[in-house]
């Protein structure tokens, strides 16, 4: 704990990181969940210092538990020694702005908005664990939908709604789906209105809890108007962040058109 302190005093610079550029990173440290997974999908295990502590609040069954992982805290960072920090645009922002003043290499990923940048996003990711040379996931070609359209209302929790123009409706509609919401962005669902006009299924993309927000899923008008067969489920975690399973929900969605 000294020796972090002294590092403090002294200046990271002075005794941490070597030259940006000089080599592919050895000691790499994720401050965010979806570096987390992008990490421990492209990255080698022997050149990553630390994920988050963020994965293992939210585990998902491929990522293997013995990976090492910092507590979130600056000195715990420091004692890791880092010589690349990766990040996302919106998270441990403090943080990270204290890891730049004391000299400490980040890089920043700011997540895909279009499925189209999904494959920018990971050779970024892969250029700066030194794998330029692999390419990123392959994406499926749109799948052509039925006619006429088969429209698929994609609910979270709160009785909130995902629009036109967001990431998860260029899922749906890269599947063969047409977005049930005609409103842009994330929408408060009226349960009058998807009784009336009920959509051809719901894909219930929340964690599956007995939470207060997830009681609009539970409403008895819902589950009448939508039948127990065209209610869908996926893993939560691949709408959670972009990444290489985001190919696997669009083929999940496009089999369900069958």
């Amino acid at each position: 704990m000294r020796r972090s302190f002294s590092c403090l005093l002294l200046g990271a610079s002075l005794c941490l990181s070597s030259p940006a550029g000089a080599m592919p990173a050895q000691r790499i440290v994720s401050l965010d969940l979806c570096t987390d997974w992008m990490l421990a999908r492209y990255a080698d295990p022997a050149r990553v210092a630390a994920l988050s502590p963020m994965h293992r609040r939210f585990p998902v069954a491929w990522l293997d538990a013995g990976w090492p992982a910092h507590d979130g805290s600056l000195e715990r960072i420091l004692e890791l020694r880092p010589d690349l920090v990766i990040t996302g645009e919106y998270n441990a922002l403090q943080l990270r702005g204290r890891l730049q003043t004391l000299g400490v290499r980040v890089e920043i990923l700011p997540l895909p908005t279009t499925l189209a940048a999904v494959g920018e996003y990971e050779r970024r990711l892969l250029a700066l664990v030194g794998r330029s040379d692999t390419p990123p996931s392959a994406a499926p070609p749109p799948k052509p939908g039925p006619h006429p359209p088969k429209r698929l209302l994609l609910l979270g929790a709160n009785g909130i709604g995902t629009g036109r123009g967001t990431f998860e409706d260029g899922i749906l509609e890269r599947a063969g789906w047409t977005n049930y919401l005609r409103d842009e962005g994330y929408v408060r669902l009226d349960l009058e209105r998807i009784a009336t006009d009920p959509p051809d299924a719901v894909l219930w993309a929340a964690p599956a809890s007995q939470a207060l927000a997830n009681r609009f899923a539970e409403h008895p008008v819902l589950r009448r108007t939508v039948p127990p067969e065209r209610w869908l489920a996926t893993d939560y975690w691949r709408w959670q962040c972009p990444g290489p399973w985001t190919w696997e929900l669009v083929g999940q969605l496009n089999r369900w058109l069958d």
